[in-house]
């Protein structure tokens, strides 16, 4: 049996035919690394902020075939009533598609003054024991409603919220996922995260390719990567180097954001013919990256729709410590 020819390289045969030079791949570049399932790399859709953007998105990706194994929303759990949470819950189950909702209160949205200065302060993460307190009771309820994946923006409720899986307080199937907002950027803290309980990460859009390399031998937690960033994250579109993203970064989900085009968190009724107008869009974003690896004959190695679980992965040990329950002072 004939191996399969390897994927062709943008631009390459022309440019051989002028000969004009082209560097090497180097096969010690690849990730050795695999989801569960085998496949390399899973899609996602983000930015669906309620059920009537999610209709949107499952419309589009079943007019364009464009195959989806998650949704993610950014406004929060919060943001949606138990009634909207069941309807995406039940609409994703219909279609076999993981549905991730964004945890708590979050230090962008708080009164702190330090996140509005130049600094940016602490960012999103969650600001003192009430907002940790917040983003546990989101994942509480949204838990009892069905949802089992996860955004964090804080390592404090990233651990919190794996330590409540591993006592059973969420289900065992439960997955937690690093928001882009504060992904990690070198591969010690890539490999924190994954020991504190994350299931995928997301890292900023512009690591280099070396840096996914770099990442990949420490960890083998599934990687999510804007292929077209928000431009609050940058703006970056990447579409030429999907198939290299896949071989540096396996496994990898590839995320259809949309550049240019206006903040939509947290979502309201004021935002909404902006919101469907780019969910629509997101999804052909989605379907001009897979035309691009079909036409490079680098379309395989998708896992099977419907998959959903990041394998086993290395995790800190939890000692069992508690905390005190009371800090009255006595004499």
């Amino acid at each position: 049996m004939t191996a399969p020819s390897p994927p062709r390289r943008p631009g390459a045969d022309a440019l051989a035919r002028i000969g004009h030079p082209f560097p090497d791949t180097d096969p010690a570049d690849a990730s050795p690394h695999t989801f569960p399932d085998g496949g390399t790399w899973r899609t996602e859709i983000p930015s669906v902020e309620g059920p009537e953007a999610l209709a949107i998105v499952l419309k589009e990706s079943s007019r364009l075939d464009v195959p989806v194994h998650r949704i993610s929303q950014g406004s929060g759990i919060w943001m949606l009533t138990d009634a909207e949470i069941t309807e995406m819950v039940e609409s994703c189950a219909e279609r076999d598609i993981e549905l991730c909702l964004f945890t708590g209160p979050r230090g962008t949205w708080d009164i702190g003054a330090s996140t509005r200065t130049d600094s940016g302060g602490a960012g999103l993460r969650a600001r003192g024991h009430d907002a940790l307190a917040g983003c546990v009771e989101d994942a509480l309820r949204a838990s009892e409603l069905g949802v089992r994946c996860f955004l964090v923006a804080d390592e404090g409720v990233l651990w919190t919220l794996h330590r409540l899986r591993a006592d059973g307080l969420l289900p065992g199937d439960t997955t937690f996922k690093v928001s882009a907002l504060i992904g990690p950027v070198n591969p010690a803290s890539y490999a924190v995260h994954e020991r504190l309980g994350a299931d995928s990460l997301n890292v900023p859009s512009d690591l280099t390719l070396d840096h996914l390399t770099e990442i990949r031998r420490v960890s083998r937690a599934p990687m999510d990567l804007y292929v077209e960033a928000p431009d609050d994250l940058g703006g970056y579109i990447r579409m030429y180097e999907a198939a290299e993203l896949i071989r540096r970064g396996a496994p990898l989900y590839l995320k259809f954001g949309l550049s240019k085009s206006p903040g939509i968190y947290p979502y309201g009724a004021q935002l909404r013919e902006t919101t469907l107008a780019t969910a629509r869009e997101r999804v052909r974003r989605g379907r001009l990256v897979l035309d691009l690896l079909a036409r490079h004959g680098a379309d395989t190695g998708m896992s099977p729709p419907g998959s959903r679980l990041p394998g086993e992965l290395t995790r800190f040990p939890d000692t069992g410590h508690r905390f005190p329950t009371s800090t009255a002072h006595k004499d």
